[in-house]
């Protein structure tokens, strides 16, 4: 198996906002198999385009702070949120449906989300060579051994192992736990996994560099192994990631959107948007002064 399983959506599926049961259960088996499925076909690209092209700009601003900019292991790999402004913030993208109906199925009706962000692949430069990121888990701390978050994430451009596609560990999402990492919770390195455990895995289900279509939305257990590779295209590789977490799972996290959004949120029946509203010129302000991917926390509260 050279690529992860795939789901194609059709027009009537995108249309609607909702899977058929049959396409519906191939993509929780997946989920729970593989701890990963990716949805082709799930969101207007044209609408894509329109961020990505915001969201490149801002790459490059987050790049120009040097040690200072929020990058994950390393300078290549940015911790970058889009404007969470009504101009950009688009269901199809941002509360994708389809991705909800996959979620609620998993982790019961009604998930959370508490957090909204993306991954930004830059192209090398002299003083940033192209580097890869470790192989780790987003769940560096004591978790369920169960399904708990999903992320969602979203390519903003087709995306390949020559703009950085993300290295996945497939299956991986069972059976480990903080025993297999180093590193503590909260450090720019944490979650990493032990050298040995990933020699024996390697040699019984090597890792996967998916090609996935603008397009796309790819729905991932928390827990499972991945790695973030080097983009060695002269192109920004800009990839959307939010969390949706189980109705029950205490995660103190919360979004900050533009006020202009709130009559849009609250009319979202499917999902719990856990967010604080302030003035565009205010969110505008700070939506690039976030911090890198491992200081946020997504454990839970006792």
């Amino acid at each position: 198996m050279t690529q992860p399983a795939v789901v194609s959506a059709s027009f009537t599926e995108r249309t609607q906002g909702k899977l058929s049961e049959q396409n519906l259960q191939k993509a929780v088996r997946q989920v729970h198999h593989d701890g990963l499925v990716v949805i082709q076909n799930a969101v207007d690209t044209d609408l894509l385009d329109k961020l990505n092209h915001r969201m490149v700009s801002d790459a490059l601003v987050l790049r120009s702070r040097g040690k200072d900019s929020p990058f994950n292991y390393n300078p290549g790999n940015l911790q970058q949120d889009p404007p969470p402004v009504k101009e950009f913030f688009h269901r199809s993208i941002f509360l994708n449906p389809i991705a909800t109906q996959i979620t609620s199925a998993i982790l019961g009706p009604c998930p959370k989300l508490t957090f909204c962000s993306g991954n930004s692949a830059m192209p090398p430069t002299p003083e940033s060579p192209p580097q890869r990121q470790p192989v780790h888990s987003d769940a560096d701390f004591m978790h369920p051994d169960h399904p708990f978050a999903l992320v969602v994430n979203v390519p903003l451009v087709d995306i390949s192992p020559a703009n950085g596609s993300t290295e996945i560990w497939l299956g991986t999402h069972n059976g480990f736990g903080i025993e297999a990492q180093e590193g503590a919770h909260g450090e720019r390195a944490s979650g990493r996994i032990q050298t040995p455990l990933l020699e024996e895995r390697a040699r019984s289900k090597p890792p996967l560099q998916p090609q996935i279509p603008k397009g796309s939305i790819v729905v991932r257990d928390l827990r499972l192994w991945h790695a973030g590779m080097p983009n060695t295209t002269p192109e920004v590789r800009v990839m959307l990631a939010m969390i949706h977490f189980a109705p029950w799972y205490r995660n103190q996290m919360r979004l900050e959107l533009a006020e202009e959004l709130k009559p849009f949120v609250d009319s979202i029946g499917d999902l719990d948007v856990r967010a604080d509203f302030v003035s565009e010129g205010e969110v505008l302000e700070r939506y690039l002064n976030r911090g890198f991917g491992n200081s946020y926390d997504f454990g839970q509260s006792p």
